[in-house]
């Protein structure tokens, strides 16, 4: 079974949504599941602002006040934790993510992109890493087993898997996208969000049958 699922390195309900479907994955054993990640980007315009912490982000881009902010990313958090995951937003550095998105169509072609998505993801929202910061990723894409000398090739162009990433996300709007994650199951099924594992275990049975 291909799996696809359209992504931001930056939504915390993808890496939510990412365990949520592994564990109802771990209910199939004995079943063989492609997993292709997809890029999206939740805001393309989005500079890199490595001074102005998330709360203040969200607080000035949503119009609500700072203790609002504050306690919604607390809510994200707290639903993390419950599926294992550590969320400082604290730590958390704005950027953008397309050089990041790059680096995953790169990962993508050496049968490792769901490698490098876990990997972003925890620098991200654990680690509190800058994902437009060069050697940054050049770290990161070593530590998921990108060659070096690859990775610096991509950061150094200026068209190097953009038209890849450009690809996956007006594939995303043909196909309906409204937001991220967005999960389509051999091209039968799709599932929206970061639902509850009972939604993707039904999914993958219906899929199955």
């Amino acid at each position: 079974m291909k799996i696809e699922i359209w992504s931001d390195i930056m939504c915390p309900f993808c890496y939510i949504g990412k365990r949520q479907l592994e564990t109802a994955l771990s209910v199939f054993p004995n079943d063989t599941f492609e997993i292709e990640w997809k890029s999206f980007q939740l805001d393309p315009t989005i500079t890199s602002q490595p001074d102005t912490d998330v709360y203040m982000f969200l607080a000035e881009r949503k119009g609500m006040s700072l203790e609002q902010s504050k306690e919604m990313h607390k809510s994200v958090a707290e639903r993390a934790k419950s599926v294992g995951l550590n969320y400082n937003f604290d730590k958390a550095v704005i950027s953008n993510s397309l050089n990041a998105h790059r680096i995953i169509q790169l990962a993508k072609t050496k049968n490792i992109g769901d490698r490098m998505e876990e990997i972003f993801f925890k620098a991200y929202f654990t680690d509190g890493q800058d994902l437009n910061n060069g050697l940054t990723l050049i770290k990161l894409g070593i530590q998921a087993g990108l060659d070096e000398t690859e990775v610096r090739e991509v950061l150094e162009s200026d068209d190097l898997f953009i038209k890849e990433v450009q690809s996956d996300i007006k594939e995303a709007g043909e196909i309906g996208v409204q937001g991220v994650p967005f999960f389509v199951f051999d091209r039968k099924y799709a599932v929206s969000g970061a639902q509850p594992v009972e939604t993707f275990v039904n999914t993958i049975q219906e899929v199955l049958k």
